[in-house]
């Protein structure tokens, strides 16, 4: 899944396909500071990707076109990414040996921890301990359906976009991270995107992954949950949430409302808590990082702090990426910026 470029170049293109936008990043590398040279967003009808499934294709397709538009992308290859149910992480133990042997066998081993048919897969992987001691290494296990693949790469090619890379949504967002905040050998961080429909979750110590998965629940769960609480419309169930101190409302109720649609986000934290201190020898999260559409309800935020007793911020995708203060014209960057986490995190991948 991972394909390298026989060299690097001066600019890269993020294109994220979510359920609900279309976001494509340009950035450029002539500089010593990336910077943030074209920027398209563009919404989704509803009913154009469903459960993380392509509905209606040529929705979707028109979607990319305006939003390459937009930003003034013509043509040329882009650095994408999938996620969810068609998508297996996982961290195995192999017995040692270089990269080219483990290339040739990654699909015996893949075999016996993938739950689909091998010859329906494509693989990847990465040696995490590659210098460690002993006889065996950790080596972090990726296998993609290669339905969901195809279906994407075409989906981008007939928008008139060519697919050079195709990542997973949680990788990207671990690189925007790591690319802003710089990896600290000790320091554990969750990865929260929160999209409209899918939550990449991704346990991160010292630049490796430790706990990666795709939940079924994202942004509109919460505004389903405070419309059918409250009777209102979406659009003014999502205003609320944007809101600390919502207006109109019982805040008490409202935080019960984010506390019960937070219930299987909060679970699958949970989950990846209880496997890092059982695999990594009691860790503890220092930090999590919220982004996506999900990160723009306070008392979200609030809720998963008191509950998991941890920091949680808003990861800032653009601390270290210059900008024009133009390109936020619609929307101010700080209200704009969360969403482009996956965006940011692919085009930051320098294709060398």
């Amino acid at each position: 899944m991972r394909i390298s470029f026989a060299r690097a170049r001066k600019s890269s293109i993020g294109l994220d396909i979510g359920s609900s936008l279309v976001k494509i990043v340009e950035l450029d590398f002539s500089r010593s500071q990336p910077g943030l040279s074209k920027l398209g967003v563009v919404p989704l009808p509803p009913e154009a990707i469903v459960d993380g499934e392509v509905m209606d294709r040529l929705l979707v397709v028109d979607a990319i076109r305006e939003c390459a538009a937009q930003a003034g992308v013509r043509g040329g290859e882009v650095v994408t990414a999938v996620s969810g149910r068609a998508l297996i992480v996982k961290k195995v133990l192999m017995d040692k040996m270089d990269q080219a042997d483990a290339r040739e066998a990654i699909f015996w081993e893949a075999e016996q921890h993938v739950p689909f048919d091998i010859e329906d897969v494509s693989l990847d992987f990465q040696i995490l301990d590659e210098g460690g001691a002993g006889n065996q290494m950790q080596v972090l296990l990726v296998a993609a359906k290669k339905e969901l693949i195809h279906q994407h790469a075409d989906l981008v090619r007939e928008a008139g976009l060519e697919p050079r890379i195709i990542d997973l949504d949680a990788f990207a967002v671990q690189n925007c991270y790591e690319s802003n905040y710089g990896p600290e050998p000790r320091k554990v961080v969750g990865l929260v995107n929160i999209g409209a429909e899918v939550t990449n979750l991704n346990i991160v110590q010292g630049g490796a992954p430790q706990f990666t998965r795709d939940l079924s629940v994202g942004r509109s769960r919460f505004v389903e949950e405070v419309q059918r609480e409250f009777n209102i419309g979406q659009d003014e169930a999502s205003r609320l949430l944007t809101q600390a101190r919502p207006d109109g409302v019982s805040e008490d109720t409202m935080r019960t409302v984010v506390a019960r649609a937070a219930e299987e986000l909060s679970g699958g934290l949970e989950r990846s808590f209880s496997y890092l201190k059982s695999a990594e020898g009691g860790a503890q999260l220092d930090t999590v990082f919220l982004s996506g559409g999900g990160s723009q309800m306070p008392l979200l935020r609030q809720h998963l702090a008191e509950r998991h007793q941890v920091p949680v911020e808003v990861l800032d995708p653009l601390r270290s990426v210059a900008f024009e203060p133009e390109l936020f014209s619609e929307q101010p960057p700080e209200e704009l910026a969360p969403l482009l986490a996956v965006g940011v995190g692919l085009a930051l991948r320098r294709v060398e």
